[in-house]
């Protein structure tokens, strides 16, 4: 090799290996620490979709007599993954290079995934409400069938209950990332934070954006391109954002948005509301009102 081009490399080496500058883009690991798996969280959404859905997210084809012996199996190994991708999520989060003395991340994560699991059914539940809020607001919906494997809200949909119930447990990173995973598949963008209420549905999807303290009650309806959004920050003393206050908003039961409308700010759209597509709303909404194109 060229002695040039070997400096060049030990320059680049030496240049991207110092800590000191942009601290912030390294993360030092223990060990021991296995990382956040992408193949691994996918296959967990899999899993997830074809216990919800059983016969429409499995290579295999189901009946009465092998329904009971799939669904075994599919929840044993989603326990085992699960369990193994929350712990790699709590130690990415401590990231202690030398190790964690006494870390019970293990017992944690398993602690976790046994939670997860036993919460399934009433994730189905839910998720059987959005599916039929898919279907009976969508004139174009032949079956109930076709909604489960055809419409990108429940495949989002079903990513984000899933990461919501990581999320209340406390679970680091996992749920943001099956939530992202979500968003490049279908274009729906669900904070794992955010609360949701049952009949929940988004007609098309794509460009939809629900942040992080959204609250959003029964059977509410969003159209393609609506962003539930905030408002500029408010900054403390050093000029850093001060995270974890509410800044997105409130829809409260019944509301429709059509699409490409921008709600942002801490505001509420009133139960039964109807909000037009392509408007612009930063302030609250009264039940039963209609803004249509213009504000007006």
């Amino acid at each position: 090799m060229n002695p040039s081009n070997t400096n060049i490399l030990k320059q680049t080496i030496d240049s991207l290996s110092n800590l000191s500058q942009h601290p912030a883009l390294f993360r030092l690991h223990c060990p021991s620490v296995k990382l956040p798996s992408v193949p691994a969280l996918q296959e967990i959404i899999q899993l997830t979709r074809s216990l919800i859905f059983p016969g429409y997210y499995s290579s295999f084809s189901l009946n009465t007599e092998t329904i009971a012996y799939h669904i075994g199996t599919s929840l044993e190994r989603l326990s085992q993954l699960l369990a193994e991708q929350i712990e790699a999520g709590l130690c990415f989060e401590c990231s202690t290079p030398q190790g964690c003395p006494g870390c019970h991340s293990s017992r944690r994560a398993k602690h976790y995934a046994e939670q997860v699991i036993a919460q399934l059914p009433t994730l189905r539940d839910l998720l059987a409400t959005d599916v039929e809020a898919a279907y009976m607001g969508d004139p174009a919906a032949h079956s109930h069938a076709e909604v489960i494997a055809c419409y990108p809200a429940i495949k989002a949909l079903t990513c984000y209950r899933l990461a919501h119930e990581l999320h209340l447990l406390g679970v680091p990173l996992i749920p943001r990332i099956i939530t992202e995973m979500a968003h490049s598949e279908t274009g729906i963008d669900i904070h794992p934070a955010a609360k949701i209420g049952p009949y929940f549905t988004i007609d098309h999807g794509t460009g939809v954006v629900i942040g992080a303290t959204c609250i959003i009650g029964a059977h509410v309806k969003l159209y393609q391109g609506v962003t539930l959004g905030a408002k500029s920050f408010p900054l403390d003393e050093a000029g850093n954002p001060i995270k974890n206050i509410p800044r997105h908003p409130i829809l409260e039961d019944g509301v429709i948005v059509y699409s490409n409308a921008t709600i942002l700010g801490r505001i509420t759209i009133g139960k039964e509301a109807v909000i037009g597509a392509n408007v612009w709303i930063t302030h609250d909404i009264a039940a039963g009102s209609k803004v249509l194109f213009g504000g007006k």
